[in-house]
């Protein structure tokens, strides 16, 4: 079974190719909203004869999205360049994951289908820290039940607004400065954003186990977990993919 995946995000979209249970090549691409359907599918098979890959090789397709004007155009996408029906990560689709947010609609699909992967790679309880447009903290009890979680605007816009809000401050890349006290104005950015946010998920995570329990596990994804998990022990688990193994898993409840 060979299954396309596509995570449609705010900033980036990433799409996946599972061989049975296994990841294959992956792409990450900008999010671009006035891009036409046509645009996207051709942008498919470019990535696709890149892997020199063929596309009717592909069985099934199944997409998160948070972007709602983007949906559509996938759906078209897919039906005309892959000749697939795209399965929607929405209302009605079995996903194994009881929500008991006060209204359920208002949670995310990606958050759904990453509380899928972590229920049935991980187990409960969880928290789920993904750092994408925003860093967003996903509870997951002891008996698998998604009960919410904390939305903090991500380390890429702080870094956005600290350069757009402030006439004398640069922007600056997200790397590691040498040290805490910078010594230069770009340095003294970067640590307050890396480090910061290094503060931000360990005082949110630690609020989570408070309500969870200590036998709490914390699993990162998202494009900048890596850099986080490098500056803290607090993250049990890096799983860079996990929105995608959901998806898979998703798939195979619905097949």
């Amino acid at each position: 079974m060979n299954l396309l995946t596509i995570d449609i995000g705010n900033t980036n979209i990433t799409l996946g190719l599972f061989y049975g249970a296994e990841l294959g090549p992956r792409w990450r691409v900008s999010t671009v909203h006035k891009r036409t359907a046509d645009e996207y599918g051709l942008q498919i098979l470019d990535m696709f004869r890149h892997e020199g890959l063929d596309i009717s090789s592909i069985d099934g397709a199944i997409m998160a999205s948070v972007v709602p004007p983007l949906t559509s155009t996938f759906v078209q996408a897919c039906k005309r360049y892959l000749k697939q029906d795209l399965l929607v990560v929405d209302a009605g689709v079995k996903t194994g994951v009881r929500i008991r947010y006060e209204n359920p609609r208002q949670v995310g699909a990606d958050r759904v289908v990453d509380a899928a992967a972590v229920i049935k790679l991980y187990g409960g309880p969880a928290c789920i820290v993904d750092f994408g447009t925003a860093t967003t903290f996903d509870a997951i009890d002891d008996k698998g039940d998604y009960l919410g979680g904390a939305i903090a605007p991500g380390i890429e816009i702080a870094a956005d607004a600290l350069y757009q809000r402030a006439a004398k401050l640069p922007r600056v890349d997200l790397i590691r400065p040498s040290s805490a006290i910078g010594r230069n104005t770009p340095n003294a950015m970067q640590s307050g954003l890396l480090f910061g946010y290094v503060g931000l998920v360990e005082g949110m995570v630690n609020r989570f186990r408070t309500e969870l329990g200590d036998d709490m596990t914390v699993i990162a994804t998202g494009g900048l977990a890596n850099i986080i998990a490098k500056e803290t022990e607090i993250i049990d688990v890096i799983a860079p993919w996990l929105t995608l193994d959901g998806l898979r898993i998703i798939w195979e409840m619905n097949a």
